[in-house]
């Protein structure tokens, strides 16, 4: 190839949506505690948390927050559930929420446990609103997360994504992290995290619980660079109050391979009644063999397929090789799935790209953006490694149409044919 190709970085074009933490000393605003129950003797194939209102006793007790968020918390408590439970704070609300230790949908490894990461009760004052909360993690012990579970409560949610941070963007309770804050909003604007931050999991369109491979886990937490993790959700709509995210299946057992996601993106435009491409490719320039097990697609309603490769160039010939990772209609559940062929590694000089195809059918013309009359193209790989050495950059991104192209401005050759 003769043309130089982007290393995988992170331009700061495209990183203004980043930003984060919180301290969440102030716990003594919790007032109750809800205590939810599952019933799987109920012939009900999932499993749903029932609440019980038949009070058992109550009781004010003293006790540790758990080891994945460090603290303690006194408060009077009103017991509804039979059964062994285990109480996890959700931090930024007026209550913990109880739940099985046991986890009945994902069927995790033995030894896991579940922490809900959810909005603090927020009240999105405009459309498209980016918001984000901090969640402290133990920094006595690593922790190894899993699994992901969407906890939703809300309609008028277009994505949520998960971030670790060293550092969260601000230490509110929640903060307004997008791109365009609006001055008189009730949210102070900050980024996701205070440095760079990494991707851990990211959900849209209905997408059901994800459980990584076995032995495959993020680290975060204790030693790890993660000492924060960050909830960010994009509300469509205002609306009152949500208290929607993530459930993060963990364990303090270490895992074998360490996971870690990357995101190939682009900016661009789409001309009015036209059809377009949006592409973009990265060399891997640092020592890491990497063994990528599940990607996931992102666009809005323009999306009509997005796929994603891993590129080699035969020293000799100079010809590039494609291999498939993966591809999707967008407008399908924009879950992770599995990559097309689990034997693939990507190893330093490779590249990665990926391709958007969409269709513009309207009059005006269309560019790359946070709102949903905007778009985006953007392709998720997660990844493992043997050694726990993960990317320093984890984010590859082109200015995309009409300005880049794979042929010409990144020197690819015999590159997939469009459909």
């Amino acid at each position: 190839m003769n043309s130089p190709r982007a290393p995988l970085v992170a331009p700061a074009a495209l990183c203004p949506v980043l930003s984060l933490p919180m301290p969440f000393s102030a716990l003594s605003s919790c007032f109750f505690v809800a205590c939810t129950c599952p019933f799987p003797m109920m012939g009900i194939e999932r499993a749903k948390f029932v609440p019980l209102f038949l009070p058992l006793f109550s009781a004010s007790v003293s006790f540790p927050m758990g080891r994945f968020f460090p603290g303690t918390v006194s408060f009077p408590i009103f017991l509804f559930m039979l059964g062994s439970v285990r109480c996890w704070w959700h931090f930024g609300a007026k209550q913990p929420r109880v739940f099985a230790s046991s986890h009945a949908q994902l069927a995790p490894p033995e030894g896991v446990e579940a922490a809900d990461l959810r909005m603090p009760g927020v009240s999105p004052q405009m459309n498209e609103s980016y918001l984000c909360s901090a969640f402290p993690l133990d920094s006595e012990r690593d922790h190894f997360i899993v699994g992901f579970e969407p906890v939703l409560s809300s309609r008028h949610i277009h994505h949520v994504i998960v971030y670790g941070c060293e550092m969260p963007g601000s230490e509110d309770k929640a903060w307004d992290c997008g791109e365009m804050a609006s001055p008189r909003g009730r949210y102070s604007h900050s980024p996701v995290c205070a440095s760079q931050p990494d991707i851990v999991y990211a959900w849209a369109h209905n997408a059901p619980e994800l459980l990584l491979p076995d032995g495959v886990a993020f680290r975060v937490g204790g030693s790890s660079a993660v000492q924060f993790l960050v909830l960010q959700v994009h509300y469509m709509h205002a609306e009152e109050e949500d208290t929607s995210g993530i459930r993060i299946i963990h364990t303090d057992r270490p895992q074998p391979r360490q996971a870690a996601t990357l995101l190939l993106a682009t900016d661009g435009r789409i001309g009015p009644k036209r059809k377009e491409q949006l592409e973009v490719a990265c060399v891997v320039d640092e020592s890491v063999v990497l063994h990528p097990f599940a990607f996931r697609v992102h666009t809005h309603r323009h999306g009509r397929k997005v796929g994603g490769w891993a590129v080699r160039e035969d020293p000799k010939s100079g010809t590039d090789k494609w291999t498939l990772l993966g591809q999707r209609d967008p407008q399908l559940p924009q879950m992770f799935q599995l990559v097309a062929n689990q034997s693939v590694t990507i190893t330093q000089g490779d590249v990665l790209a990926a391709r958007c195809s969409m269709e513009n059918e309207e009059k005006r013309e269309i560019k790359i953006g946070p709102t949903g009359e905007d778009e985006m193209c953007n392709f998720y790989l997660m990844y493992w490694t043997e050694n726990g050495q993960t990317l320093e950059q984890n984010m590859c991104f082109s200015p995309g149409p009409p300005i880049y192209r794979w042929t010409k401005s990144a020197g690819l050759n015999h590159t997939p044919k469009r459909k």
